[in-house]
């Protein structure tokens, strides 16, 4: 028996569903919009949930990561009305189980459900694995739990990972961890920095070469791979792998044999490869610019780590724990903290990641030098900037809402008191200009109002204005 969460505004189809599964033995919960869905899953477990996605407070699609984060995990099943190529592919990129369109019989939509709850059952059988070597990789945020969980299945198996992302994001520290984490941890875990390499070196440097193999190889040079023999091969911004080599490095993963330049023979690597990139290798697979079937071969478990902006409840557990180290290597006092810093760095959208976070705490901490707090005031500008900007953006932002809402909100004055008034502002700007033209003349005001003396003196006085 297993707990399902029905989030539709349909309420009919909602009852429909419900009747079905309960009469399959489940229990069942029905939520008519995102925020009943939500409050649910924060007092119940949920093994499935069947979301749509046009809800009365929002799309269902944006709202699957918390989902995901809930107690319970559940697994989610989109069920729309409205399919969309897009919509299903944000669905499966979010970590939906599957995207089915309405109208569907009730046993279309029970296969996902019992294929889900399977998955669930044996996942939950496996025995818990010991706690992941990660030391250097600081978070616990949802995005970051669903590494971790790909994480510990990459180092379970030997098979080959793609680990994707921004720059500063952490792809090293996470192949590292896949390495650490694996039976092949004891052996050598070999970095090669793909994009560092100069093209005419590439090749000796990845199989090696003899002495003599070439002008200026004046010694023989085990090549990088088999280095990594019996350990792990680490392909750091593997997009940057030239064409040329991209073939003779396929055949190599396929074979794990290659020839060094130079040798008659080839020769054997036990690796296990991990590679790496901030590029979109299927669009680059599209210019020509990647081989399509070395991207296979390099994505069998592909793990894409999430911009720092889009997991800000570990901007505060990375900071203390990277100021800790650092003030026990310099051998200076531990830092406090004033409130302003955590608010100043949590505003900051950190278009370099991680690594631009981490710059930012080098500069407060040089900037601090003996003093005991950090203040926001030693924050780079550029951060501290954008946070101000931030502010009076959003109160600007606030102040253009409200007299919006002020607008619509006024009443219209009476057609009379309305007419009334325009028609005295109309009066006085009329004899504001006619004073100006005449050059204070009254003679000549009246020649060109066709008003007396005596009226166009009233008119004057009524509305203060002096000769």
């Amino acid at each position: 028996m297993a707990n399902i969460l029905i989030i539709d505004d349909d309420q009919m189809l909602c009852a429909m569903l419900s009747r079905h599964f309960n009469y399959l033995k489940h229990k069942t919960v029905s939520a008519f919009n995102i925020q009943q869905g939500l409050e649910a899953l924060s007092v119940n477990e949920f093994d499935v949930a069947l979301l749509d996605v046009n809800l009365p407070d929002g799309n269902g699609l944006d709202a699957i990561p918390e989902i995901h984060a809930a107690p319970s995990a559940p697994e989610v099943i989109i069920i729309t009305g409205e399919g969309d190529p897009d919509g299903a592919e944000l669905a499966i990129n979010n970590g939906a189980w599957d995207y089915i369109e309405k109208p569907s019989s009730t046993d279309k939509m029970t296969l996902p459900v019992v294929r889900a709850l399977q998955y669930r059952s044996e996942k939950a059988a496996v025995k818990t694995p010991v706690a992941l070597k990660r030391d250097e990789i600081i978070g616990n945020s949802p995005p970051m739990k669903a590494c971790f969980d790909l994480l510990a299945r990459a180092a379970a198996a030997e098979i080959n990972v793609l680990i994707t992302g921004a720059t500063g994001t952490g792809k090293e520290l996470f192949a590292k961890a896949v390495h650490l984490n694996s039976k092949r941890a004891s052996k050598k875990f070999v970095v090669v920095d793909c994009a560092a390499m100069p093209e005419t070196l590439v090749e000796s440097t990845l199989f090696g070469h003899t002495k003599g193999a070439f002008t200026g190889a004046d010694r023989t040079q085990e090549g990088l791979i088999k280095q990594a023999d019996k350990g792990t091969l680490f392909l750091d911004e593997v997009g940057e792998l030239p064409l040329s080599i991209q073939k003779k490095f396929l055949r190599v993963l396929q074979e794990h044999r290659f020839r060094p330049l130079g040798e008659k023979r080839e020769i054997k690597s036990d690796f296990r490869l991990v590679s790496a990139t901030n590029r979109n290798l299927d669009e680059m697979v599209q210019a020509g610019r990647f081989r399509a079937d070395l991207l296979f071969r390099l994505k069998t478990i592909v793990i894409k780590l999430p911009l720092l902006k889009e997991r800000p409840e570990d901007i505060k557990d990375i900071t203390l724990n990277y100021l800790t180290r650092i003030c026990d290597h310099r051998e200076i006092g531990i830092k406090g903290f004033d409130p302003e810093f955590f608010d100043t760095l949590t505003a900051y959208d950190w278009p370099g990641n991680v690594r631009e976070l981490l710059n930012a705490l080098e500069t407060a901490l040089a900037a601090a030098h003996n003093q005991p707090t950090l203040f926001a005031k030693y924050l780079p500008v550029a951060i501290r900037v954008h946070k101000i900007r931030s502010i009076i953006e959003e109160s600007s932002s606030d102040q253009i809402q409200k007299k919006s809402d002020d607008a619509r909100t006024t009443q219209l004055p009476c057609w009379r008191d309305f007419r009334l008034t325009a028609a005295i502002e109309t009066e006085k700007r009329y004899l504001h200009s006619l004073i100006a033209l005449t050059q204070d003349n009254i003679k000549e005001a009246c020649r060109v109002s066709k008003l007396s003396r005596s009226r166009l003196y009233e008119l004057m006085k009524k509305h203060k204005i002096a000769q």
